[in-house]
């Protein structure tokens, strides 16, 4: 069975919002890596947003100038699946999150792939261990990254029941190689465990706005002169700790918060903005209004800022309370 000296090749399955980061992230970590993508569009545009990148990586002081070209390097893209893999001792799925495109790529893999050979899937809304051959659940884990996956540093790692421990502990080993905090999840549940908690405060979010009791602007304002920060230092659970978990226990007995009804369905907010094309940054209206505003430049003063606040937040973890 493979150890975490013996990966040495990983392949990287699909070039568009996710494959880029993630190939940089185990290029940094030394790693050899390969990139297959079926449009050649888009494995030039791969190209070129690894170059940006790592430019900007460098300016962070995150990996030094003189190495940008070694790290890029690293990366090879080819034209075909058997091309990417071929050698891998790893491979990492990020392709469109449709389940023919997936159980296509997979019913391949399977006829490739040798038996030692770690498959991860990056699958935020499938399950992954329905859709994989029974011939390679013993090999298949899920490795869920999150956008944009070279600046967040959470993967979240959950095996299927066929892998060994050994195949979730390597994929940890090598996210922790590679400067990433990687937490391990026990068994599979859609949604893991952060989308999951977004979900749950999503719902809250369009029970306010929908019944008028705040702007989007005060919502953002409030979560971010709050718990956001103060979760940086304490998390959920810990915070829970130090208020007291007689207290948090005594809100559910007192019934402090009830569930908004109908939760579970399409907010109005929700498909009044769709309806409406207000789709964010991409259309120029979302929450906000970004008519006029150059958004390469949005989008690289966003990633300043989480480059600042991860770094503060790397401080912490490293030194916990």
């Amino acid at each position: 069975m493979k150890s975490i000296s013996d990966i040495k090749k990983i392949a990287v399955l699909g070039a568009g919002t996710m494959g880029p980061g993630i190939a940089q992230t185990f290029a940094i970590g030394g790693y050899e890596v390969t990139m297959w993508t079926r449009s050649e569009a888009t494995r030039e545009k791969a190209k070129a947003a690894l170059q940006s990148s790592l430019k900007t990586f460098a300016e962070e002081g995150e990996i030094k100038a003189e190495d940008i070209d070694a790290i890029y390097a690293r990366i090879s893209f080819k034209e075909t699946v058997a091309e990417a893999v071929r050698g891998a001792d790893f491979v990492m799925e990020t392709i469109v999150e449709k389940k023919d495109a997936k159980e296509e790529l997979y019913a391949e893999l399977a006829d490739i792939l040798p038996g030692d050979v770690i498959v991860a899937s990056n699958t935020s809304a499938l399950n992954i261990f329905e859709i994989v051959p029974k011939k390679l659940l013993p090999q298949t884990i899920i490795c869920h990254w999150y956008a944009p996956p070279e600046l967040i540093p959470l993967v979240e790692v959950v095996k299927s029941e066929e892998a060994p421990q050994e195949y979730a502990d390597i994929a940890l080993a090598m996210l922790k190689k590679c400067g990433k905090t990687a937490v391990l999840m026990k068994k599979f549940i859609q949604g893991y465990i952060v989308n999951r908690l977004q979900q749950c405060l999503n719902r809250e979010v369009f029970f306010l706005l929908d019944n008028g009791y705040c702007d989007a602007e005060a919502i953002d304002l409030a979560a971010k002169a709050s718990f956001i920060p103060r979760a940086v230092v304490l998390g959920l659970l810990k915070r829970i700790d130090f208020g007291g978990v007689d207290m948090t226990a005594n809100n559910y007995k007192n019934r402090s918060y009830t569930m908004p009804k109908n939760g579970d369905e399409l907010p109005v907010t929700l498909a009044k903005m769709v309806d409406e094309g207000r789709l964010g940054i991409k259309t120029g209206k979302g929450f906000y209004d970004y008519e006029g505003l150059d958004l390469s430049e949005i989008k690289k003063k966003r990633d300043k800022q989480l480059f600042e606040v991860f770094k503060l937040a790397k401080k912490f973890l490293d030194d916990p309370v």
